[in-house]
């Protein structure tokens, strides 16, 4: 499994899936047809279009690279009047193959009521579109906060050794909300290092992964002692606080 990443639009990232053995070529959540065809041609086909949800910054380039490539397009099927192109309809906890990678859907919803994630279990690999983040989270547009809650901790189960592929570079302004209610995690500290340095590298910030971001990333954390009392809150319920944070983070 070869993944490469396309940056896309102002802050964007699409994702190019290459599974060597079987020659299938697949993409998550093309932002825009000129920057993922760019790369794409380089290939002569698109077998596969995998979204996340139904947001344009994640579905621009569906009809352009579908009808270039004739490219099939997976995405949840009870939102499937939001996805352009759709043909393939997704279920909770079906299990699909793309060539002979395997993947798992898993239902989050919050951001949207029909996000979902493909869990690449055999290689430990996680596209979660704008759920789960570098040290953050998605804004709840659609859902509700306890959706949004509910779907972080079932990427929370996953294994620890998870790569999480994520829509989006926010990963610095993400470190600075962190650091503000987590200000004594050493490993937060530490990831910020390792942060300031790729970008000032222009190099990405993602993949991240599991194990790293239980350790750091405050909306993971909310069953922490040490957030709860940052927040004068430690006798407030996880649910609790990750309402709170995701209420402070939406105007930081």
């Amino acid at each position: 499994m070869e993944i490469r990443i396309i940056k896309c639009l102002k802050d964007n990232y699409s994702y190019l899936i290459i599974e060597k053995n079987t020659n299938t070529v697949s993409i998550v959540d093309p932002s825009e047809f000129e920057a993922c065809d760019k790369i794409i041609k380089k290939y002569k086909k698109l077998d596969y279009i995998l979204n996340t949800h139904h947001h344009n910054d994640h579905v621009g380039g569906n009809l352009q690279l579908k009808e270039k490539y004739n490219s099939k397009i997976l995405g949840f099927g009870k939102d499937k009047h939001r996805i352009p192109g759709i043909n393939i309809f997704l279920k909770d906890n079906e299990k699909y193959k793309i060539g002979n990678l395997k993947f798992k859907v898993i239902f989050i919803p919050g951001h949207t009521i029909g996000h979902i994630a493909f869990y690449f279990e055999k290689e430990k690999v996680l596209f979660c579109g704008d759920t789960l983040f570098s040290l953050g989270c998605g804004r709840v547009f659609e859902g509700t906060n306890e959706e949004m809650f509910n779907s972080l901790n079932k990427l929370k189960n996953l294994s620890k050794e998870t790569k999480i592929y994520c829509g989006h570079e926010y990963t610095k302004t993400n470190s600075n909300f962190c650091i503000k209610y987590d200000s004594k995690n050493i490993s937060l500290k530490e990831k910020i290092k390792t942060i300031n340095s790729n970008l000032e590298k222009k190099l990405p910030t993602i993949p991240t992964n599991l194990d790293e971001e239980l350790k750091t990333n405050i909306f993971l954390r909310c069953d922490d002692i040490s957030v709860k009392k940052a927040l004068n809150l430690k006798d407030a319920s996880d649910q609790e606080i990750f309402s709170k944070l995701r209420g402070l983070k939406d105007t930081f």
